[in-house]
């Protein structure tokens, strides 16, 4: 499809957002973003044409905000946190009590996926969030100057099955094994908690396996793993990092690598 000349993103924590703005704006798109308050980095200021900061319940103003833009497409990138979602005192809109009462659970695809439907009855559509991030994908096998061991590759065989397991039913992306014992599942709580709880168990040589859904919908919540994950592994003596290659973005490839070569951590991608 032809690149529209506009983006409205929906901008979440990390770095993922600003890869996607710098991007967009290298091809010349105007990037109109919305900003997450307690989520999103202050940098979104200096990658896009304008920014405005919402709460995430404050649904209605999104969209007031995008109209008055002319925004037709919509990205999504970055997690907005859980105790973001969850705090009592959110602002909320009718806008967003309304998709929130018509749910049949808060399981993540549900949440995104009637959010996406609200777009498409404003008039908008919502994009691949791996557009124009492609040349990011994790390529196949292993990254780092230490491949994984014989019982690393054994726990990430059986890793992998679980998580797309646990994919399949919406609770998490990620799992930490050892020894073929399952330490940690993530949950809402997202992949550095998960990896922390696991590697608490596991004291040191924990393997986490990061697969995305057996259906994936790139339009939200895809597999992302970058320079706070291999830290987030360093603190709890984690010892590799699996995840599918093609599906999973990869942030700030050089530096992660590097801070998984110099603590010993092998990254493969399967």
């Amino acid at each position: 499809m032809a690149l529209p000349l506009t983006i409205g993103l929906i901008a979440g924590n990390g770095q993922f957002p600003l890869l996607f703005a710098k991007a967009a704006k290298y091809k010349g798109i105007r990037v109109v973003s919305a900003a997450v308050k307690g989520d999103t980095s202050l940098l979104i200021h200096f990658v896009s044409d304008s920014v405005e900061w919402f709460s995430p319940g404050e649904l209605k103003k999104l969209f007031g905000y995008f109209r008055a833009a002319q925004v037709t497409h919509v990205l999504m990138a970055g997690q907005v946190h859980p105790r973001n979602l969850f705090r009592t005192d959110m602002p909320v809109d009718d806008d967003f009590r309304a998709i929130f009462e018509a749910l049949s659970d808060r399981r993540c695809d549900t949440i995104f996926g009637a959010i996406a439907d609200r777009l498409k009855k404003e008039g908008m559509e919502l994009l691949d969030s791996t557009l124009l991030l492609t040349d990011h994908l994790a390529p196949r096998g292993t990254l780092t100057r230490h491949a994984p061991t014989a019982a690393q590759i054994a726990d990430i065989e059986f890793g992998r099955g679980i998580a797309k397991e646990m994919g399949g039913l919406d609770i998490g992306q990620t799992v930490v094994v050892q020894g073929k014992a399952i330490l940690a599942i993530e949950a809402l709580e997202g992949t550095d908690q998960c990896i922390l709880r696991g590697a608490c168990i596991a004291r040191e040589g924990a393997v986490v396996v990061k697969a995305s859904k057996p259906k994936q919908d790139n339009r939200f919540d895809v597999p992302v793993v970058g320079p706070r994950t291999i830290m987030t592994m360093q603190k709890g003596q984690a010892s590799c990092l699996a995840i599918e290659a093609g599906k999973t973005l990869l942030l700030d490839r050089d530096q992660m690598v590097k801070l998984a070569n110099r603590s010993g951590i092998s990254i493969v991608a399967f």
